[in-house]
């Protein structure tokens, strides 16, 4: 009698083996490592000309700085766990693949040399971070081949999300909390029925019994990019064709507004229903903080439901051949 493959206890196992048969079926992997290592040694003892806030050669020192100064920037951190996972989750896809040296992807480790010249001359880091993941997406392909760069394009543009924003936040934030303001007030007056005022990004009551300002760390940045990167990946997961993955992205943006809008009006409503307290309490509260991912997130699984249908089920019911 032999075990149910499919059964959830041997779930673990069997995927431990697909990412061992993935793992065993690239070649030359001493050749991608040793690749790999002078290109991280590259960029750790030549990665960063700027010596400003952060006395380092390395790029990777400066990221952490760049990561654990900026809570909109923290998420870098999980980047690569989710590239990688992401790689195990393509795992029957990649371990069948031919693989073996293409030198035109050569080109791609070149490019990214000469983007981290520029960035190191002109002293933009960012700019050798964008130089760091192109050439190491470029050194998987001229070591494992054109297919490979084909099949890993999704998750490597991911790393796009472990570019540190910083300073540059500020020319997203300021119109996303003039938005979010302008939104609720409008929220607050029409269904809700609370005379509110604001100015800017100031809401407060003419009472004078609460008043808020929509700071930048209440702009829903960090829960857009949560939910823009949730919204790619749940595309590409879902979908092979480009437009309903390009539907999901583009509806991040709304969704995530959305959400932070709820979690603003709630403050409002609870300041308006018992006092300033009550909404400075929701505000700070972590579990409550979480009430902008709900509506996106569910947004998203609806959306990505109604793509479902259009784009799946048709060309499933092509394939009913009558008897």
């Amino acid at each position: 009698m032999t075990a149910d493959p499919n059964t959830p206890a041997d779930k673990p196992a069997r995927l431990a083996g697909e990412a061992a048969d993935l793992w065993r079926s690239l070649p030359d992997k001493p050749l991608f490592f040793a690749l790999l290592a002078t290109w991280v040694l590259l960029f750790h003892f030549l990665g960063n000309s700027t010596f400003g806030y952060k006395d380092t050669p390395s790029l990777f020192s400066w990221m952490n700085y760049a990561y654990s100064n900026s809570a909109d920037d923290e998420h870098g951190y999980l980047v690569p766990f989710v590239v990688l996972a992401l790689l195990v989750w393509k795992r029957n896809e990649l371990t069948p693949l031919p693989k073996s040296p293409w030198w035109p992807a050569l080109s791609l480790v070149v490019l990214g040399l000469l983007i981290h010249i520029v960035g190191f001359v002109v002293q933009q880091t960012r700019l050798s971070i964008v130089a760091f993941f192109v050439g190491l997406y470029g050194l998987s392909g001229l070591v494992w081949g054109r297919q490979w760069l084909k099949a890993t394009f999704f998750p490597c543009y991911l790393f796009i999300f472990s570019f540190p924003l910083g300073t540059l936040a500020e020319s997203i934030t300021f119109p996303l909390r003039l938005m979010a303001t302008k939104i609720t007030v409008a929220l607050a007056h029409f269904p809700l029925g609370i005379e509110v005022l604001s100015n800017g990004t100031s809401i407060w009551d003419p009472g004078g019994r609460y008043q808020y300002e929509v700071a930048a760390a209440c702009s829903g940045l960090r829960s857009l990019t949560a939910i823009l990167a949730l919204a790619m990946i749940y595309g590409f997961m879902q979908f092979q064709t480009s437009w309903p993955r390009l539907v999901l992205v583009l509806s991040a943006f709304p969704l995530a507004v959305f959400g932070n809008v709820v979690r603003l009006a709630t403050i409002i409503f609870a300041a308006e229903g018992f006092n300033q307290s009550a909404g400075n309490y929701v505000h700070r509260s972590w579990l409550l903080s979480l009430l902008p991912y709900v509506p996106a997130i569910l947004g998203l699984i609806i959306l990505g439901r109604l793509l479902d249908r259009r784009v799946v089920r048709p060309a499933a019911a092509l394939e009913i051949k009558p008897v």
